[in-house]
């Protein structure tokens, strides 16, 4: 049985409590409701409280979180992922990466 692969994974802690965390890995197989063989979780806020967030959950496939509201994400390809969320995350730190 083919197992997922970990391509990419950086933690980062804000001086002001906040997180930054990301993880990618190659899945042998799509993750159901997405079409591409990557897996993933992006993820901004504190302890309990979720800021922003992308990720392809099983059954949700391809979304976004920005606080409390969901919704479709196109992926097209790590890049894009990343410097679609790194866009948000610098839009909600007014500007401090």
């Amino acid at each position: 049985m083919a197992k997922a692969t970990l391509l990419f994974e950086i933690k980062r802690q804000f001086d002001d409590g906040h997180m930054f965390q990301a993880r990618i890995w190659r899945v042998p197989n799509p993750v159901r409701g997405s079409s591409h063989t990557l897996k993933y979780s992006l993820y901004y806020g504190r302890k309990g409280s979720r800021l922003l967030g992308y990720d392809n959950e099983a059954g949700k496939g391809d979304h976004r979180h920005y606080g409390d509201h969901e919704e479709a994400y196109s992926f097209t390809s790590i890049d894009q992922l990343v410097s679609d969320f790194l866009t948000d995350l610098d839009a909600l730190r007014g500007g401090d990466k």
